[in-house]
């Protein structure tokens, strides 16, 4: 015989019902349902099935919900690897990214992804792989799609003289 599943005390069936209908995650949803059904007093199987979980999953739910309330049964994120770079090293890039190349000490007109992966391996002695510099770049708030918004031995004046002008009647 399975042990009976605790919940809070202070939480009725109903109350857990119209936190289910206010939910806008369908898994908080769905669990909040199961946890009406143990509150109704029904067995740990049927709730569980009314959840679509697994019995022995049911209990989880319960000590997450009385240790955290309905914000507890949120699927959380998961940690994955941790940045290569630092909070002040991804500043600085993107300092370095934002102003640009210097034309005359690298011979580059705009940053390529092959170039800035160079700049991180020299500047921070960290490894990137190409592809994994533009989900960086895109993480500090850059496209990978950037005008170029003059050419670099363009004169103005030039241009005024280049410009197309409809004759005057």
């Amino acid at each position: 015989m399975s042990a009976a599943v605790k919940l809070q005390g202070d939480v009725s069936a109903a109350e857990l019902r119209a936190m289910a209908r206010e939910s806008r995650d369908s898994r908080q949803c769905r669990r909040l349902l199961a946890l009406a059904a143990v509150a109704e007093g029904r067995s740990r199987s049927e709730a569980a099935a009314l959840g679509g979980m697994d019995r022995q999953t049911l209990p989880d739910w319960v000590r997450r919900f009385n240790a955290e309330g309905a914000a507890g049964l949120l699927d959380r994120k998961l940690g994955g690897r941790p940045s290569k770079l630092t909070a002040g090293q991804k500043t600085e890039l993107a300092a370095i990214a934002k102003a640009g190349p210097d034309r005359k000490e690298t011979g580059l007109v705009r940053w390529r992804r092959v170039d800035l992966k160079a700049v991180i391996e020299d500047r921070f002695g960290v490894v990137y792989n190409e592809r994994s510099v533009s989900r960086l770049l895109h993480e500090l708030g850059f496209s990978h799609i950037s005008a170029r918004p003059y050419h670099p031995a363009q004169k103005a004046a030039v241009l005024e003289d280049f410009k197309k002008t409809s004759r005057a009647r």
